[in-house]
Formats: structure tokens, sequence, C-alpha cells
């Protein structure tokens, strides 16, 4: 009975110890938990006074990419002008060109019909243009031809 006495308070002085060791640990837990909750508020705030200046690169960046995307159709589309118009020879005039959305449209006064079979198989050729077509032709005497021509880009 002695034996079963001192076991019984040993096992009761032993289970009140590690309730005082968790019950203390409790409290290291609940100050690591209100320091990473102080941390992550910090964190909130940096991150809250920064979003403007986020905001502000994001913008930067996007227009950069823009300018970007403008400068290279910019160069496609000279290359595409240099490239025409070193085509036309000198027996064509040209009276009126735009450039406008993958389409080339141009209005040239053309000597003879050669010239135009000449010009009609040069931009065939050319390595930027998927279709010709011939919007209008005219015959005047003092000039020849007048022609209206569409060419679609690739």
């Amino acid at each position: 009975m002695d034996w079963a006495l001192t076991i019984g308070r040993l096992i009761v002085i032993i289970t009140e110890i590690v309730a005082v060791i968790v019950f203390v640990y409790r409290f290291s837990l609940d100050d690591k938990i209100v320091n990473l909750h102080s941390a992550i508020k910090q964190q909130q705030n940096i991150v809250s006074v920064m979003k403007n200046d986020e905001d502000k690169y994001r913008n930067l960046q996007d227009r950069l990419t823009l300018a970007s995307t403008f400068s290279t159709k910019a160069i496609n589309s000279e290359q595409n002008i240099i490239g025409i118009m070193s085509l036309m020879q000198n027996q064509v005039k040209l009276n009126n060109f735009v450039l406008n959305q993958g389409q080339i449209k141009f209005k040239a006064d053309i000597t003879s019909v050669s010239d135009l079979d000449n010009l009609v198989n040069s931009l065939k050729n050319y390595r930027n243009i998927k279709s010709i077509s011939i919007d209008s032709m005219e015959n005047k005497p003092s000039i020849g031809l007048s022609v209206d021509i569409t060419t679609v880009l690739k």
C-alpha cells in the first residue's frame, strides 16, 4: 500500500510538473504569436506604402512594352514602305500612298500597260505582301494609266 501511495503521489507530481511546463510553454507560444502578428502588420504596412510605387512601376513597364511594340511595328512599316517604293520605276508617278493596319493603298500614274505589269509582278514577288488588288484603272491620254492598288501585308 505504501508503495502504491508513493507511486501515485509521484504520478500526480509529475503530471502537475508537466501541466506547469505546458502552461509556461503556452505563454511563450502566445508571445511568439503576438510577435508574428506584429511582424505581419509591419509587413502589411510596408506593402501598402509600396503599393503606389508598384503601380507606377507596373504602369511604366506596360508603357515600355507598348512603346517597344510600336517601335517594332514602325520599323516593319518603314521597311515595307521603303521596299515597295524601291519597286516603283521611273515610269510610275505616285499620287497618293496610305499605310493603314496591314494594308497599303496607293494611287499611281503609269505610262504604259507593260510598266503596270512589271509593277504588279514586282509586288507579287515582294516578301511581305500577301495579296494585291487593282481597285480601279483609268486611261488618261496625257498621263497614261491612273491606277488605284491595294496590297495586304503579311
